[in-house]
């Protein structure tokens, strides 16, 4: 039986070339700033994004947590929407480490509506809570990997410098929104104060996030990380497997959308499934199924060999990369419309 999982895109494994590149790393100390292949990594991803420099982090959770704390303190608050990653799956990290709240408003498609924005940023009074930042996820999850589009995150970036409010992006599938628009690292770098960028999802490097920002961004940043236990010594030889996934994976991204374009109008085939082709931007399907509950459904495929998992109550979510072939796309539609059939 053909195994398939498509839970999510940091399944990948590296592959026999990038096990090659992290064993043959040239390493050194990177808490004292002495691994060569770390700090080629950074220079690279800064240069890209068109910043000053760049910080190689443990996942994409430090990174946003780090960047969040950076632009926020004690007592203040950070406009995201209430469907962003750093709302729902940090673990309320900001109230802990920034020690900053979360104010959630509803988007469109990721895409937060700009009066709503402006209409969250408080009012100078002792009794609120001071705005200090604006954060948008892009790609986004929750949403199903929609791009949030360029203009509108440049009126948003026009609110922020109204107001004096930074800007951060949580960018884990930033190379997707690339891929799928056409919009570069250094567009995207314009219009954010920091972003954190991930390696371990659709690019396929087993650990790892990278933020950038200013040269005075990146050393407070440094600091934090060490104070979070991010300090990672010889990384040169994660940083390796990074530097690969860019060099051999990032231009896959294309056929992962593609898969999922296909997967999304198979499943519309289906009379029990509703999905919203309209919505599949980059490689992430969402989908929903009458008759049936999430965990019914998960059980059924996993049982014919295809793993799948509820984002939230009543919609699954399908998420390719690069190990995923269209064979296996084309096996999974087989799967869903046999643990469907009538």
């Amino acid at each position: 039986m053909m195994k398939i999982d498509v839970r999510s895109d940091t399944l990948t494994v590296p592959d026999d070339g990038m096990r090659s590149a992290m064993a043959n790393a040239a390493v050194g100390d990177d808490v004292y700033s002495e691994d060569p292949t770390t700090e080629a990594l950074q220079d690279r991803v800064a240069s890209m994004f068109g910043k000053e420099a760049a910080l190689f982090v443990p996942s994409g959770t430090q990174g946003n947590q780090i960047c969040l704390a950076l632009h926020a303190g004690t007592g203040e608050e950070i406009i995201c929407d209430r469907d962003a990653h750093i709302f729902h799956y940090e673990n309320a990290a900001a109230s802990v480490i920034a020690r900053a709240q979360l104010h959630g408003i509803p988007s469109e498609r990721g895409a937060m509506p700009l009066d709503n924005i402006e209409s969250a940023i408080r009012p100078n009074a002792y009794y609120y809570p001071r705005t200090a930042a604006i954060a948008v996820e892009n790609t986004h999850n929750r949403h199903g990997g929609t791009v949030v589009p360029l203009d509108h995150l440049k009126s948003i970036r026009s609110i922020a410098q109204k107001h004096g409010l930074a800007m951060h992006c949580d960018g884990a599938r930033i190379w997707n929104a690339m891929t799928a628009t056409g919009v570069t690292a250094k567009d995207y770098g314009e219009i954010f104060d920091t972003i954190s960028v991930c390696m371990s999802k659709g690019l396929g490097a087993p650990v790892g996030s990278l933020i950038v920002g200013t040269r005075t961004t990146i050393e407070r940043a440094r600091r934090w990380r060490k104070m979070l236990g991010g300090g990672m010594r010889q990384s040169g030889v994660l940083a390796a497997a990074a530097m690969y996934a860019l060099d051999m994976n990032l231009a896959k991204l294309s056929d992962d959308h593609a898969n999922a374009q296909f997967f999304a109008e198979g499943l519309a085939t289906i009379s029990k499934v509703h999905v919203h082709i309209d919505r599949v931007h980059s490689n992430i399907v969402v989908f929903s199924v009458d008759g049936i509950s999430d965990a019914a459904l998960v059980q059924a495929c996993a049982a014919q060999g295809l793993r799948v998992a509820p984002i939230y109550p009543g919609a699954i979510r399908v998420v390719m990369y690069h190990q995923i072939s269209r064979e296996m796309v084309e096996q999974a539609l087989a799967i869903l419309r046999n643990v469907l059939a009538d």
